[in-house]
């Protein structure tokens, strides 16, 4: 069940590295930039039938030259057989057995700090991130629409510039709540990618994603995402991506769209 994904999560986090780290900034004015979008996707997860998934979240970010502070409020809407748990935003379901029905309401709230070029070098043309994410538990557990735990995530992103290309990989670890129904694990997750910038209003990248199963001997999930983003006024941007699960574990397809202005 994908959400605004972590396949998302590095899309968000190539165009934070484009437009606010302090490799291109300069200044240390503080900047407040907030963004929308809905995501869909769909897949069965290991399971029979299909479980459909609609995320629409609302963010908030201040950037500073050196450090950035987010908070993202999410609608969680799932149709899905009964008894399917969501374990986290960018993790797999657990598929229920009932009938299917929808449940809907608020997701988990997530809140993140990202300090930039916590390694930098001109000469060499690399920055090295480092962010850190609490996702708290505020989900309703009772109608599967969480696990009514806190996670946390560590996460380092490492940037390669040229001229109008920029490579990138990411590497981190989530530790996971202990629900009181389920045995989750602490998983390992990463991605390598690029983004092509033909203009200086558009980029287009792709990435792959890798994240061990939050289940003992589960299979990993692994996605491949494309995007395209472009600057439609001042301060206003628009990105569309899709991506396709790769294996039974991730989403089988989905796609979405999100709005910013700062």
């Amino acid at each position: 069940m994908n959400k605004f994904s972590y396949a998302a999560a590095a899309l968000a986090a190539v165009s934070l590295m484009l437009t606010t780290s302090s490799a291109t900034a300069d200044d240390d004015t503080a900047r407040f930039i907030w963004s929308t979008g809905i995501e869909y996707s769909t897949g069965t997860y290991g399971g029979v039938d299909d479980i459909e998934d609609l995320y629409i979240p609302l963010q908030g970010r201040i950037d500073f030259e050196r450090v950035s502070f987010d908070l993202t409020l999410p609608y969680l809407s799932v149709r899905a057989p009964a008894g399917t748990t969501v374990t986290d935003a960018n993790g797999e379901p657990i598929p229920g057995s009932g009938e299917v029905i929808t449940e809907s309401g608020l997701g988990d709230v997530i809140a993140g700090v990202t300090l930039y070029d916590l390694v930098y070098s001109r000469d060499l043309g690399i920055a090295i991130d480092l962010t850190g994410k609490i996702k708290f538990g505020t989900a309703d557990a009772a109608r599967g629409l969480g696990t009514g735990e806190q996670d946390y995530t560590v996460r380092t992103d490492l940037y390669k510039f040229f001229d109008q290309f920029t490579l990138l990989g990411s590497a981190g670890f989530k530790f996971r709540g202990d629900p009181a129904d389920l045995d989750l694990e602490n998983v390992w997750l990463g991605s390598v990618g690029g983004v092509y910038l033909p203009n200086e209003i558009t980029s287009i990248g792709l990435i792959y994603d890798y994240r061990e199963s939050a289940f003992a001997g589960g299979d990993a999930i692994a996605e491949l995402s494309g995007f395209i983003s472009r600057q439609i006024a001042d301060k206003w941007s628009i990105q569309f991506y899709a991506f396709t699960g790769i294996g039974d574990s991730g989403a089988d397809r989905g796609l979405g769209i999100s709005l910013s202005t700062g």
